[in-house]
């Protein structure tokens, strides 16, 4: 069945013909870019977009990727759009078609046909409110229209020889912070200084959540002990600290996707 799902990407991304590739650098965006990019007759072109909140690090694994691969690329800039400053509740829809808007338009810009995302199997169970905003905007997913699931993606990444096969899931950094908060760039900043020292410290995928001057950490169930010992847990304070966080919190249920939506929380 699996190489069923394989062999219907391979006919929707030829049935495409020429798209341009919301490209984050995550595990799915990645596989798809691959995959295309391996297919003859199909254009492609990945456009990362940067904005106050994506992280660094994904701008630059966006770049190291298709430099390596010879993959036409692009970065498109984008300012904080006003209407998500104060991380409304709808913000993940309002950000998606506020910023695939811009896509469509590089799209034609390029006389590309589609414009595409890696939207998979699994992100149709989840609070999606953004994915409202790409099936109104006509945006195709075709990981999503071969059925094809995270554990899926990762098995075929790494059949494939692609290091992002067991990345973990990435989000935007306003998934950090509660609804109905206003943004500033310096708490952005704050969590990404928070999460990129976790990365280095050997903790990949874990979440900074921030709940004014407290951070509450959300980490997978095999780093609570790690992160426990004397010596770590002295590196992360002085770390947090340093990054501007006065309280510094572990969340004892670890890293859940949403913990911030609504549907997660008593009302």
């Amino acid at each position: 069945m699996i190489e069923e799902k394989s062999k219907r990407l391979d006919r929707i991304l030829a049935d495409l013909g020429s798209f341009v590739l919301a490209f984050s650098g995550g595990v799915d965006s990645t596989f798809l870019l691959q995959r295309a990019h391996s297919l003859k007759k199909i254009e492609v072109i990945a456009a990362t977009i940067r904005t106050a909140y994506t992280p660094v690090r994904e701008i630059s694994d966006a770049v190291e990727f298709t430099s390596r691969h010879g993959i036409k690329h692009t970065i498109i800039d984008i300012e904080f759009p006003e209407m998500i400053r104060n991380n409304p509740p709808q913000r993940c829809y309002l950000c998606k078609k506020n910023l695939f808007t811009d896509l469509i338009d590089f799209g034609k810009k390029n006389n590309l046909r589609y414009v595409a995302d890696g939207t998979n199997a699994d992100d149709t169970g989840e609070f999606r409110p953004g994915l409202k905003a790409l099936n109104e905007l006509g945006i195709r997913s075709p990981l999503l229209e071969a059925g094809l699931t995270k554990a899926e993606i990762r098995q075929f990444s790494k059949q494939a020889g692609l290091s992002t096969w067991d990345r973990p899931a990435m989000a935007c950094l306003l998934t950090r912070i509660p609804y109905n908060t206003v943004i500033s760039e310096s708490m952005l900043r704050m969590i990404e200084a928070a999460e990129n020292l976790f990365f280095e410290l050997g903790f990949p995928g874990t979440r900074v959540r921030m709940h004014g001057d407290v951070a509450r950490i959300e980490c997978t169930p095999g780093y609570l002990e790690r992160i426990m010992q004397k010596e770590i847990r002295e590196q992360i304070i002085t770390g947090m600290k340093k990054s501007g966080f006065r309280y510094i919190s572990l969340d004892l249920e670890g890293y859940r996707t949403g913990s911030l939506n609504p549907q997660n929380h008593d009302s």
